[in-house]
């Protein structure tokens, strides 16, 4: 398996779109650049593979390639972006997928969808969010695209704009989440599909920590994980924390910088 990351030539917080961005807000780009780096070595270091997309002018958060759409045995569905400061990205997404031999799905102009921010797959169930950045209309196409059975989940916060920033994938039977960041009826639902939860407070959500990723039984994420240490070890997992304050300023971690290609 490899990773897709896009180096963050580009960028910065231009407009605002989520809770986080703010315009005023500058990001320091030697130190957003040395932060990527970082988790780039981590995943090298980590034995994995890590291919790059081509950062483009104009288009500030390709470096969260998470959001470029969601893969899985040769087949591609792009992503369709909910905002239009987003969209000129899709066809170098689109691009990406292609030149990598996918099949690739689009999405109606109607229905938002944004790839692996709001698709995570447990096992072989895809865990999929809707509320602010994804329709609930596009789980039947992705799940008709992709042949896998989908589970959809309601985001409430708006802080927890996209299901990878309070829901984390550890293995087939374990994740982590944030059960505020969800409707009731949701957080039930995980909490009955998934043998074994780690619940995570909004205070240490709001840190990033679940938007993270896990390679064998090391679970990477930003500094914020140390809160949750105890826990995961207690679940047989060792912990890597890195910085990702520049990222945190446009509403990105760990998970938002990676999308794990099949």
């Amino acid at each position: 398996m490899a990773i897709l990351m896009c180096p963050p030539d580009h960028f910065a917080v231009e407009y605002e779109i989520n809770p986080w961005m703010k315009v005023q807000n500058a990001v320091d780009r030697p130190r957003a650049q040395q932060q990527w780096q970082e988790l780039f070595l981590t995943y090298r270091r980590l034995g994995q593979t890590v291919e790059l997309a081509q950062p483009m002018p104009g288009n500030p958060d390709m470096v969260f390639t998470a959001n470029a759409g969601v893969v899985r045995n040769g087949k591609a569905v792009l992503s369709h972006f909910h905002h239009p400061e987003r969209q000129g990205e899709e066809p170098f997404w689109w691009a990406a997928f292609h030149n990598r031999g996918y099949q690739v799905t689009l999405m109606p102009k109607d229905v938002s969808f944004e790839g692996a921010g709001d698709a995570l797959f447990v096992g072989e169930r895809l865990f999929c969010g809707y509320g602010f950045r994804t329709d609930r209309a596009s789980h039947e196409l992705v799940r008709d695209a992709l042949d896998v059975e989908v589970v959809s989940l309601e985001l409430v916060d708006p802080s927890f704009y996209h299901l990878d920033t309070c829901f984390c994938p550890l293995s087939k039977d374990v994740v982590m989440f944030a059960p505020e960041a969800f409707s009731a009826t949701s957080a039930k639902l995980i909490r009955r599909m998934v043998r074994h939860v780690i619940e995570v407070p909004t205070s240490v959500a709001l840190d990033f920590v679940c938007n993270g990723v896990t390679i064998g039984d090391q679970v990477v994420s930003s500094t914020g994980l140390e809160n949750l240490a105890e826990d995961l070890h207690h679940a047989g997992f060792r912990t890597t924390s890195l910085p990702m304050t520049e990222f945190m300023k446009a509403g990105g971690g760990v998970r938002c910088l990676s999308l794990f290609l099949d």
